[in-house]
């Protein structure tokens, strides 16, 4: 009677840890510094508020924000972005892609009241930057925590800078950039609601293997996304940690996860990771 009493107590607090899982970690070296490492997704509805409590805990923890990419971005160099992302006048995207490409490109952007003209001038990478782009909205949880860090003072930085975050994008290849539009439109409609919940639930291996199969077929482009930045990121990140400032990094939730994850790469260096 004892034993089955303690089997169910033990059953219940296993579920009510697995509940308050979230994509949440606090890092702490040797020396007891710490930082606070998130998983974002970049786009999200107003029914998928409020956020687990773990991301205002870590929020309130820190002093400072670091995102993916610096936020604080000057006119000029966007517009340079902007400008930098289109053929000359005498080219056109039809020259650069497959045709079958290029018919569904323009039906798709058609839906979207974009004149094939219009169409035409832009690179392929270009496109993928506008689809990407449009994933992302004011109501992901960087926009939610910029918000809240913008009326609290807490000043927010990026691990890239803004030339280094898009020339991700924009050193692709017309057809790299073809591809990785391809594997958008595929993408798009794969595993968003069990992701979704993977990411609520903290669990960021689901995630890993999910983008490892969609991703299957272009490992380069895998690599490029997720890995390279990964092992780009982790001495910036160690850099935080070492400063003695409480600093919270919030990146896209697909970068935690699996073998190559920023979990793994700073726990193989010797770091604490536990979930809050």
């Amino acid at each position: 009677m004892g034993m089955r009493f303690l089997l169910i107590t033990f059953s219940i607090l296993l579920g009510a840890v697995a509940a308050d899982a979230s994509s949440v970690w606090r890092v702490t070296e040797n020396n007891g510094n710490v930082i606070y490492l998130g998983g974002s997704v970049h786009g999200l509805s107003s029914t998928d508020y409020p956020l687990p409590s773990a991301y205002n805990r870590a929020f309130d923890a820190s002093s400072r924000l670091v995102f993916e990419d610096e936020p604080n971005v000057s006119a000029s160099a966007m517009r340079n972005l902007y400008k930098s992302g289109f053929y000359p006048k005498n080219d056109s995207l039809k020259n650069h892609i497959d045709p079958r490409t290029y018919d569904y490109l323009r039906r798709f952007f058609g839906l979207l009241r974009m004149p094939e003209a219009q169409l035409q001038r832009y690179r392929p990478w270009m496109l993928v930057a506008m689809l990407w782009s449009s994933a992302t909205n004011q109501l992901g949880v960087e926009g939610f925590l910029f918000r809240r860090a913008k009326a609290n003072g807490k000043s927010v930085g990026g691990l890239e800078s803004f030339r280094e975050h898009y020339g991700i994008i924009s050193g692709l290849t017309d057809k790299q950039a073809e591809l990785a539009l391809l594997s958008t439109f595929v993408s798009a409609t794969s595993h968003k609601d069990a992701n979704l919940a993977a990411w609520r639930g903290g669990d960021v291996d689901a995630i890993a293997r999910d983008e490892s199969t969609l991703f299957s077929d272009l490992s380069w482009l895998h690599q490029r996304l997720i890995e390279d930045r990964n092992h780009n990121w982790i001495p910036k990140i160690e850099k935080l940690l070492h400063s003695g400032q409480i600093y919270f990094v919030v990146v896209g939730a697909g970068h935690m996860g699996g073998p190559e994850g920023l979990l793994a790469l700073l726990k193989s260096r010797g770091y604490r990771i536990e979930q809050i």
